[in-house]
């Protein structure tokens, strides 16, 4: 999502229009699975409608901008042109120029006389267009220019110079996932449109004229895709400001040939002259002038600022644009270098063609410092377009388009910075990046390559309203990691290519914790997506994804919201606490409405509120308006459209719970319904006359017939209360039939989700009801309890389980007194105090270092399978993230306990039991890489135990 460290003058009337045509435009498109009909339909009416008849007030999401957005899909395909529309979410994890398309649609021109046409209904005139479009790469990479036709009223008018030099990645070669692969051999493409502008040659366009973009014989490239036109009235240029020191005074000398995706060869460098006038301007307290005209950074050199006042006559007339000799070996600083500086009315723009530094992808501004602003700006073909830390600073009515990685990242660490607060983000456009459209982004600690870390301060009170954010290709449309106090208000997001539309969280395992956000009255509209084939949610609290399951993620309030035609699920929650969700609407979701751990986040454990919340038009077979797909996550909910409740209660199938010893019929799972009982990702089964949701049953051959449990998958899952007569180890005999052998079959957990058995293989059995038997161990306390059957991987059927012999666990720890060794430890707090029998002693890692390790040795090689890990029994809740691994010889380790989140909880008497198969080791280690309560591993006591 981020790069690497190395007042506006009088609008239009159509800024009074174009945030209401956004707006009404995303409300009347439907769900992806219906996008072509929709299309259709909007392109039967002129695409401004009523939007004209009211302006953009404090309840309307979005951006108030100064100029219309006319889709394509919206107006008139003309000459046989096609509107190319998404039908479908994707299944695949790679791109397509209609996910990328805003509106998720586009038209298509492949034919001479082919063309898309509009209507001026702005009420004003039009003297200047912009286009969202594409076309072809060339066949190697590294693309193409062409021109195309510009008709009014029918009238041609003037060509517009179209290239796709800055566009067009590919990632079927090495996965090139962010974008900077520019080979086409290698297929799978990405980052298929470009923006080009201009003024309109002769008259403007008057009210209720035609506009026509069309493919004449003239216009050689193959194809051109038309995104959007943003229909414009530039005001005159701004005058200088008086007493004012102009660039062109210190040598600086425009150029008078357009860019079409690289610079103007003969172009006088300004660099060295831009850079003496800002310093002069600096000893002289003189505000800077950028006049009209296009001047020329030729080579890697950024310009730095520090406490002025730069202006420009408007970002239509006065362009800074970077020219870096490629390929690049040098590393690059930002255009612009910025500390308690005051910029507006320019464009920035360059010649990168990707993020890398190779690449030429440099930032626009890096701002820092106290009271900054930049009011104005047009930021194109950089690397971000804002990259800002500091204190009291703002960015207002930016435009942001066609950038290779964050549109506007607000952050604590710009130019060298610690902190970030205070800062205001607000009437905004920010179209087609190549990351996160906007984000705050607090960052904790980053590393040097010497492995030193620096701190930072958490990010606080940043606030981002009245955006517009459309068409990420390769990142979030808003993301909020980490910090406190932050305001997301009155935003409108659309159409994201991969992922999440809004998010609240933690970024990265160097990422502040989140600890406070408010998200309210925005409106998410064609969001989610596939990116890593994760079926991302449209709007998502809670950790996950961004590389990451751990940190805090507290106090998220989500208010207000409306999300449309999600292409997955609405709302997503995933590990996080104390999230309130109140007075949400979710309609048309292409899966669920409100979904707890959705496929890919998981939440082993968490809280949330949910109030009033409302989802309409499910549509896809086993919707869902919500589901808990975690039992460890506590969701309090009321006066929400699917009940007051969060479902029906779980109850035991049949009214008793099965007894242990005994066997457990597999398609007995409790009932309470999806989310509660059971969890699938898809809905099958034939047997529905043995229970009503017949969910993935059918009938069994196996000795004794009835029905069994089929069609089984990773991340599906099945509850059975059950009652246990005995405290002990028990073995289960599972009753199963699998074609083909199955690594790591399933688990059993019990209540809270703890890993009761580890994985359990199942051995081919030849076919689906040729039946054989596996077994496991797992040690149970006595009584009524819950056990949860885990599907980890599919391929098997299973009819029962049936748990025999229990034994009571050995008396001896097999670690008391017992010598051990660590990574670190903090103070006193040595590895000593977790096998000396003392429960108030305790080892801790050096602080802020993690990951850490901790170790016993057994002295011999014992078998092992099962390790008690306890906290001092006074201390308060942590979850720690633990892998516990086991050796022979000290020097091989292998996983006895994969990488999992684990809840130390008082409630639970702070102890955390980890059971596994059966296995020879003499050292077993316990390594942490997460810990909620403290930034270091905790322990004080570490028991080992045969059974």
């Amino acid at each position: 999502m981020r790069r690497p460290l190395p007042g506006a003058g009088p609008r239009a009337r159509t800024a009074l229009l174009a945030t209401t045509a956004l707006l009404a435009a995303a409300l009347a498109a439907p769900a992806a699975a219906t996008a072509a009909t929709a299309a259709d339909a909007r392109g039967a009416a002129d695409p401004l409608g009523a939007a004209g008849a009211r302006a953009a007030d404090a309840g309307t999401a979005g951006a108030t901008l100064p100029f219309a957005p006319w889709e394509a899909e919206a107006g008139t395909p003309t000459g046989g042109a096609a509107v190319v529309a998404l039908t479908a979410a994707p299944t695949t994890p790679y791109s397509s120029a209609a996910l990328e398309a805003s509106g998720h649609a586009y038209v298509h021109l492949a034919a001479t006389g082919q063309g898309v046409r509009w209507t001026n209904g702005t009420g004003g005139p039009v003297s200047a267009v912009n286009v969202r479009e594409s076309i072809p790469d060339s066949a190697t990479g590294g693309g193409t220019t062409a021109t195309l036709n510009l008709y009014v009223d029918g009238v041609f008018r003037q060509t517009l110079n179209l290239n796709s030099k800055q566009s067009w990645f590919y990632e079927g070669g090495d996965g090139h996932y962010n974008g900077s692969d520019q080979n086409a051999a290698d297929g799978d493409p990405r980052d298929f449109f470009d923006e080009a502008h201009t003024f309109v040659t002769g008259a403007p366009i008057a009210p209720g004229s035609t506009v026509e973009l069309r493919k004449d014989a003239a216009n050689t490239a193959a194809y051109y895709d038309i995104d959007v036109l943003d229909a414009e009235n530039p005001p005159p240029p701004a005058a200088r400001p008086a007493g004012s020191l102009s660039i062109t005074d210190c040598g600086a000398v425009a150029g008078t040939a357009p860019t079409n995706g690289s610079a103007a060869p003969d172009a006088v460098d300004s660099t060295a002259a831009i850079q003496s006038c800002i310093d002069q301007a600096q000893a002289q307290q003189r505000t800077l002038w950028i006049p009209p005209g296009t001047f020329y950074l030729r080579g890697t050199t950024g310009l730095t600022a520090r406490d002025i006042t730069i202006v420009g006559a408007g970002p239509w007339y006065s362009t800074v644009y970077r020219d870096v000799p490629l390929p690049n070996r040098t590393p690059l600083a930002a255009l612009f270098n910025l500390t308690s500086t005051h910029v507006r009315g320019f464009h920035l723009d360059s010649n990168s063609t990707s993020r890398e530094m190779v690449d030429g992808g440099g930032g626009a501004m890096d701002t820092t410092g106290t009271d900054w602003s930049a009011d104005g700006i047009w930021s194109q073909h950089v690397e971000s377009g804002y990259w800002a830390s500091g204190t009291g600073g703002s960015v207002r009515n930016a435009r942001v388009t066609a950038v290779w990685a964050d549109g506007i990242n607000v952050n604590n660490v710009s130019l060298g910075n610690s902190v970030g607060s205070d800062i205001t983000a607000d009437n905004n456009f920010v179209r087609g990046t190549g990351d996160d459209g906007m984000a705050v982004n607090s960052v904790n600690y980053n590393t040097d390559g010497n492995g030193n870390r620096t701190y930072y301060t958490p990010m606080a009170r940043i606030t981002m309203t009245h955006n517009t954010v459309v068409a990420p290709w390769g990142g979030k449309g808003i993301g909020v990691y980490g910090g406190s106090g932050h305001l997301v208000e009155h935003n409108l997001i659309s159409d994201t290519a991969r992922y999440i539309g809004l998010g609240a969280g933690r970024f990265g395992v160097n990422g502040s914790d989140l600890l406070g956000a408010t998200l309210n009255a925005n409106t998410v509209v064609r969001s989610g997506g596939n990116g890593y084939s994760q079926g991302q949610p449209a709007l998502h609290v809670g950790n996950g994804g961004d590389g990451q399951n751990t940190g805090v993620v507290d106090h998220v309030t989500v208010t207000g919201n409306t999300v449309l035609n999600a292409l997955y699920d609405g709302v997503g929650l995933s590990a996080s606490t104390n999230t309130l969700m109140r007075g949400n609407t979710v309609t048309a979701p292409g899966r669920n409405g409100f979904v707890v751990a959705p496929p890919f986040y998981p939440a082993p454990t968490g809280s949330a509120t949910l109030t009033d919340n409302t989802v309409t038009g499910l549509s896809a077979a086993g919707a869902t308006a919500y589901r808990n797909n975690s039992p460890a996550f506590t969701v309090t909910a009321s006066g929400n459209s699917w009940g007051s409740g969060t479902g029906s209660p779980e109850a035991p199938y049949g009214g008793s719970p099965a007894a242990i010893p005994g066997t457990v019929q597999a398609e007995d799972y409790d009932t309470g319904g999806p989310g509660t009982g059971y969890f699938v990702n898809t809905v099958n089964g034939t047997a529905n006359g043995y229970r009503a949701d017949g969910v993935d049953l059918e009938a069994v051959t196996d000795t004794g017939g009835g029905y069994g449990l089929g069609w089984t998958s990773g991340g599906q899952w099945q509850r059975y209360t059950v009652d246990v007569a005995t405290a002990g180890t028990y073995t289960v005999t599972l009753r199963y039939a699998a074609p083909a052998a199955v690594t790591g079959a399933l688990h059993l957990a019990n209540g809270t989700g703890a890993d009761l058995t580890g994985a359990v293989t199942l051995p081919a059995t030849g076919d689906w009801q040729t039946w054989g038997d596996a077994t496991a161990r797992l040690t149970l306390p006595a009584g009524r309890q819950v056990l949860t059957l885990v599907q980890d991987t599919g391929g098997w059927n299973l009819n029962h389980l049936r748990f025999t012999g229990a034994s009571t666990p050995p008396a001896t720890d097999l670690a008391a007194g017992r010598p051990t060794t660590e990574s670190s430890h903090a103070d006193v707090y040595g590895s000593g105090n977790l096998t000396d029998g003392n429960r108030n002693s305790y080892w801790e890692s050096a602080n802020h270092a993690l990951p850490q390790w901790v170790q016993v040795d057994l002295g011999t090689a014992r078998q092992v399978s099962r390790a008690v890990l306890r906290l001092p029994a006074g201390w308060g809740a942590r979850t720690q993230t633990l892998t516990l691994l086991g050796s022979i010889d000290g020097t091989a380790f292998t996983p006895l306990k994969s990488s999992a989140a684990y809840l130390f909880d008082p409630a639970a008497d702070n102890t955390v039991t980890l059971a596994f198969p059966a296995t020879q080791v003499r050292y077993v280690r316990v390594q942490v890489t997460g810990n909620t309560g403290w930034p270091a591993g905790q322990l004080s006591e570490l028991q080992l135990w045969q059974q």
